[in-house]
């Protein structure tokens, strides 16, 4: 695709979605009628495979990767499901069950779809998330466009900075296996009066799953790995939003990145109403909290904090240039989120094939992960914490050096080190 024609298919998705948008948001109780036979425009199913192809990923039961399509041809690809959705012949495959490790040692399960299925998926995203966009509520922030988890941040600090001193930290017991489809679908039909979207939806939920060899129904839950499923996810849990701006705005703040969220409540009695408020809209939703995750913290300076999004969130108290004090909420990593650092370093300089390669090339291979690291934790509060994972990689560096040399006594050599890393160019997360 050249340059000119990918930034008219561009535009004419955009204008679409704006349409939709529009439509959506002038009228609450709109349903959309005819949005399927727009999954099999061109332009739709060229911007779906764009988007697919920018989040690689593995193949799915088929064993079928990006780099199969592109050799295969994209636009033969396309030309053939764009004749599949219009002719009804389109049938989504199971998913195939891989398996991610956790920072708690623990597996979590992922549902990858075929890159065919991918694509429809990612084509019927781009049409039907405007629309529920417009009853998106201000609480949510995961996996929607033009919101982020540092945007959330900065609202949780605001919170409990504005005399937030409890808050309901809580945590869905195995959520995305737990939507119950027949709720989903309601949800859904809110906005969508399609029967052939619909009826693609309730396919996708309903595919199953291969894990190793043998397949299994898909009576509950929204596998995570699916295109859709975080639109989805959204969808199921915007009851809650919608509930909480309709009963508890009085109660606490309520902050939502995808299925964990968090409530930022002035006095313990509020946060207790407002998790008894949670407790009903989980109940409607076949949804279990955790009964050891979940739980109300305080937040004055000396009192535990909590984790969220990667972040540990803690009072601590200020002191101003006079003898005035003041307390404000910290962010910095949390302990999970340290130790995937140094894990992470340690997996790139401790191997013995890393001996192989100068320091240059290990500085190149590291600062991509650094300046990630940087960007997403490199808040003014983070420092100090930060400081700790600077040191930590000089000490691995220092290690790598010895093992190189054969030498032993690393702490002598961490000078030396130090300033070889620098000329190098290692950059660093404190700044």
């Amino acid at each position: 695709m050249n340059a000119q024609k990918a930034k008219n298919t561009i535009e004419k998705v955009q204008q679409l979605q704006r349409k939709l948008y529009l439509a959506a948001k002038k009228n609450s109780k709109r349903k959309f009628h005819a949005l399927y036979d727009k999954l099999s425009r061109v332009d739709i199913l060229e911007e779906a495979w764009k988007r697919v192809r920018a989040n690689r990923g593995t193949g799915g039961i088929d064993g079928i990767s990006i780099s199969d399509v592109e050799s295969y041809g994209v636009e033969k690809l396309l030309n053939e499901i764009c004749q599949d959705l219009q002719q009804g012949n389109y049938q989504p495959k199971p998913v195939k069950r891989v398996f991610i490790p956790k920072a708690d040692g623990k597996k979590r399960p992922l549902g990858i779809p075929v890159i065919r299925d991918r694509i429809v998926q990612m084509a019927a995203k781009i049409i039907i998330e405007p629309v529920f966009e417009a009853d998106f509520k201000e609480s949510s922030y995961g996996f929607r466009p033009k919101r982020s988890a540092h945007q959330a941040l900065e609202v949780i600090r605001k919170a409990c900075n504005n005399k937030g001193w409890w808050v309901v930290d809580a945590d869905i017991q195995g959520y995305f296996d737990s939507i119950n489809h027949d709720k989903l679908m309601k949800l859904v039909e809110i906005r969508i009066n399609d029967r052939r979207i619909l009826k693609l939806i309730r396919q996708w939920l309903k595919a199953g799953v291969m894990s190793e060899g043998k397949y299994e129904e898909s009576i509950i839950g929204s596998p995570q790995g699916g295109v859709i499923s975080p639109l989805l996810a959204n969808i199921y849990l915007n009851y809650l939003d919608t509930v909480w701006e309709k009963y508890g705005q009085a109660l606490g703040k309520l902050v939502r990145y995808a299925d964990d969220f968090v409530i930022i409540s002035r006095t313990k009695k509020d946060a207790e109403h407002a998790l008894k408020l949670v407790k009903f809209v989980m109940q409607r939703l076949e949804l279990t909290l955790h009964p050891e995750k979940t739980r109300l913290v305080p937040m004055w300076a000396g009192q535990g904090g909590f984790d969220f999004l990667g972040m540990h969130h803690k009072g601590f108290i200020k002191v101003t240039r006079g003898t005035q004090k003041y307390q404000t909420t910290f962010q910095f990593p949390s302990k999970k989120a340290m130790k995937k650092m140094r894990a992470a370093v340690k997996m790139e300089l401790a191997s013995r094939s890393k001996l192989k390669l100068d320091v240059k090339e290990l500085v190149e291979r590291i600062n991509p992960k650094i300046r990630g690291w940087r960007n997403y934790y490199g808040l003014e509060t983070a420092k100090q914490w930060l400081n700790k994972i600077d040191w930590y990689i000089l000490q691995r560096f220092t290690i790598w050096d010895n093992k190189k040399r054969q030498k032993k006594g690393h702490y002598q050599r961490m000078s030396k080190v130090y300033q070889l890393l620098n000329n190098e160019g290692l950059l660093k997360l404190a700044g």
